[in-house]
């Protein structure tokens, strides 16, 4: 299965299944469509599963610890 085709299976069976849930989705696209028409997409090169793995793990954590105590 191309990637494009995968995008646009996700999008069509996605759709109608947000606007049965949110109510205030539908009113706001009647008639017109819930996504947009394009996507992005891209590999990651030459970075192994632990590396991308070991990012989003990274990710989870709070390193802006202090940033409530900055004064405005």
């Amino acid at each position: 299965m191309t990637i494009s085709r995968l995008v646009q299976w996700i999008k069509g069976k996605s759709s109608p299944h947000l606007l049965g849930e949110f109510a205030h989705l539908r009113n706001g696209f009647w008639g017109r469509h819930v996504w947009a028409r394009g996507y992005f997409c891209c590999s990651s090169g030459n970075v192994t599963d632990e590396m991308i793995a070991k990012y989003i793990e990274e990710q989870t954590q709070d390193k802006d610890d202090d940033f409530g105590s900055v004064l405005i």
